[in-house]
């Protein structure tokens, strides 16, 4: 694993990279809100295992990287960030597929940059995706001071140790979402509706049955605004919002790679 940063679109952006020895391509991982890239170890390992580089980062106010906390007005530059690595992936594996994946938040961010930079991903993968409808979030914005009630960690995962961990990680954001990045999330969910024609291409929707954070029912609605995609969607039952970090997450890494392989050249 190596650790980079570079100029993003508001500020330095950190980055990690996990490569293996003949690889069959890349995937460049978008994490969701409030967490980091530090938390998708286990899921670079297991892309290396299957033969793929890996790319992450951390967005503009997240992890490492600079500006204030879990500030995103505006999720064009968070998109931008995520073509920098795009753009560092396909050059570092030339002439070999490179694949998206997006979870929560970051699932929004990775249709959004294939609507704005289509063709540059051979694929992607929608975990727990935030896109269509996010009644939390349209909640929140009701209130005229936004509660700092703390996320319930029982509702990421069915392992206990995962929310244990989550509540002590300090790169972890444990405070209230902000306002102008709750407008910024729904603007972009409003981006993406309209120019939801423009993704093409192999998509796999991943989505656990109970999660409470981010409901598959509301998912749903925007992925079936894909028309012209390949929409391959698999649900688990009993899994929660976090399915990487799931009790049966073996079961969903197996599948992910599954459909990686299908994009090799």
């Amino acid at each position: 694993m190596a650790e980079s940063s570079f100029g993003g679109q508001a500020g330095t952006i950190f980055e990690r990279t996990w490569e293996v020895d003949g690889a069959h391509g890349a995937v460049v991982l978008v994490h969701g809100y409030g967490e980091h890239i530090g938390r998708y170890e286990h899921v670079a390992k297991a892309l290396n295992d299957a033969r793929w580089n890996v790319h992450g980062l951390d967005h503009v106010g997240h992890g490492h990287s600079e500006g204030e906390r879990v500030m995103i007005p505006d999720f064009s530059l968070a998109v931008e960030d995520v073509h920098s690595v795009v753009l560092q992936a396909r050059a570092t594996n030339p002439g070999l597929p490179v694949a998206m994946i997006g979870h929560s938040m970051g699932g929004m961010i990775a249709t959004r940059y294939a609507e704005v930079h289509p063709g540059k991903v051979a694929g992607l993968v929608l975990t727990g995706p935030v896109i269509g409808t996010w009644t939390p979030v349209t909640q929140l914005l009701g209130y005229e001071v936004i509660p700092s009630d703390p996320l319930d960690i029982t509702t990421l995962s069915r392992d206990e140790e995962v929310g244990r961990v989550y509540s002590q990680d300090p790169y972890v954001w444990h405070g209230p979402f902000k306002r102008r990045t709750a407008l910024g999330l729904m603007n972009c969910l409003l981006d993406i509706a309209l120019d939801a024609d423009k993704v093409t291409g192999p998509v796999l929707w991943q989505h656990g049955e109970v999660d409470q954070l981010v409901p598959p029912a509301e998912s749903r609605r925007g992925m079936a605004l894909l028309r012209n995609a390949d929409v391959t969607e698999l649900t688990y039952p009993g899994a929660r919002h976090e399915i990487f970090n799931e009790t049966n997450k073996d079961e969903v890494l197996a599948d992910t790679a599954g459909f990686l392989d299908r994009l090799r050249i």
